[in-house]
């Protein structure tokens, strides 16, 4: 499994996000809500790495001085080519693109094989995920509901670590 650092948005947009999975779901699209876990939430993905020491919790504190940041989510991108991962675009400011700088720059030191490529800037894609392992014959009914493309503004409030190999999630 791997290890990732995640933004965690406010209220609204978290319920905003959940509803927009619903929505997927009672279109007949397998989203995110089909994930019953309280670990499983809304979230953009920072860093990501095939493992990464428990003291980056500690290290990430100080990046908390960042926050709140205001955001967009906007449009709906998809990811894949066979079977299509259906996610939002957070659009990516100027002051986004540098608290991702920073996380990874924090993280580094705490990753021992190195963060994966498609997490490291110039190469990130910042996105909320709305399901995975969508068939393209779900697409047009999935990108049809206007809460998939209705652009949505949230504020970034919270980081945490996710560590896949425990399935635990570390509130930073």
């Amino acid at each position: 499994m791997v290890h990732s650092v995640e933004l965690l948005f406010d209220r609204d947009a978290d319920a905003a996000i959940r509803s927009i999975w619903d929505d997927l779901t009672e279109a007949g699209v397998r989203s995110q809500a089909a994930h019953r876990s309280p670990s499983n939430r809304p979230h953009a993905t920072l860093a990501v790495a095939e493992s990464m020491d428990e003291s980056v919790n500690d290290a990430l504190r100080p990046v908390l001085r960042l926050l709140p940041l205001d955001c967009i989510i906007g449009a709906p991108m998809l990811f894949g080519r066979r079977d299509f991962t259906l996610v939002r675009l957070v659009v990516p400011s100027a002051t986004l693109l540098s608290l991702h700088a920073e996380v990874q720059s924090v993280c580094e030191p705490h990753m021992p094989t190195g963060p994966l490529p498609h997490s490291q800037p110039g190469q990130w894609t910042p996105h909320v995920t709305l399901a995975r392992r969508v068939a393209a014959d779900q697409l047009k009914p999935a990108l049809a509901l206007r809460s998939v493309s209705h652009q949505l503004s949230a504020t970034v409030v919270g980081l945490r670590h996710w560590d896949g190999d425990s399935k635990r999630e570390y509130r930073i």
